[in-house]
């Protein structure tokens, strides 16, 4: 029997690996470049309430970060919202709320295995994404880079309500995402074509087997050790999926099964 509990040397692992020492923490752009390209994806503004490696908890420095209640005043909130801006600029990696709407960011190497898992071929997008989701995704196509508000408006969805959960269905399939943030006169994204920013990426063509097998691998490297159902709750992968995932690992002896959905890293070194 294995306890839900992670072993010190685990923790230490991913302390290094997930930028949570004072000595490693993250506190200007090129940093959170390679801070995500080394962990392949993270997300944004979570902190040590949530699992998986954060952007927020890398500018921290700091394995029990904790987001404040006044993130406006909070220096390492403010400093990681900057830093998203300035990701999202340089269009070095991806960003977008994905699955369950979660804001994150995925380094290029693993943009299509995410494309693979939770985007939609243009030859489907008519049969599975929303009337309101193909209205925006017309606009977009015709003129590849519009603010919020105008996008609304060239789509003809008056509703915000139905516009935003249309939007947050786009950028879920990888089509539609935020390439900047614009502060004056007032605050707006610029949206922009998923497929414009990374063609190549997006051009690959990946089984869905081999992508959860990419994706547990990518975690498993940083994280050393994966507990029951920690890799669906990172990724939003459903249990069976996580599972096809870190049993794929164990198949190629790069993971050993240590009990019902804890795996662990054949040559872990902690």
């Amino acid at each position: 029997m294995v306890a839900n509990i992670l072993p010190d040397e685990v923790e230490s692992f991913r302390d290094h690996n997930w930028r949570r020492e004072p000595e490693r923490r993250v506190d200007e752009v090129l940093d959170a470049e390679q801070f995500i390209d080394s962990v392949g994806f993270c997300a944004g503004l979570t902190d040590s309430r949530r699992p998986g490696p954060s952007l927020f908890i890398a500018v921290c420095g700091r394995r029990d970060a904790h987001l404040p209640r006044h993130v406006q005043k909070d220096h390492e909130s403010s400093l990681t919202w900057v830093l998203k801006d300035q990701l999202m600029r340089r269009g070095k990696v991806f960003y977008a709320k994905l699955a369950r709407g979660r804001s994150t960011f995925v380094s290029r190497r693993l943009i299509s295995s995410f494309n693979s898992i939770w985007g939609i071929p243009r030859q489907k997008e008519k049969r599975l994404l929303s009337t309101d989701a193909l209205a925006i995704l017309k606009v977009m196509r015709r003129e590849w880079e519009m603010g919020t508000r105008d996008l609304q408006r060239a789509s003809a969805i008056t509703e915000r309500t139905k516009f935003l959960k249309a939007l947050d269905e786009l950028q879920r399939t990888l089509k539609v995402i935020p390439g900047e943030a614009v502060y004056q006169p007032k605050f707006t994204y610029i949206w922009t074509l998923a497929e414009g920013r990374f063609p190549e990426e997006l051009a690959v063509e990946l089984s869905r087997d081999d992508a959860l097998r990419e994706v547990a691998r990518t975690f498993l490297t940083t994280a050393g050790m994966t507990l029951r159902g920690e890799l669906a709750r990172v990724t939003g992968l459903s249990a069976p999926e996580a599972g096809l995932g870190n049993w794929a690992l164990v198949d190629e002896k790069f993971a050993v099964r240590l009990a019902s959905g804890v795996y662990k890293l054949t040559d872990f070194h902690g």
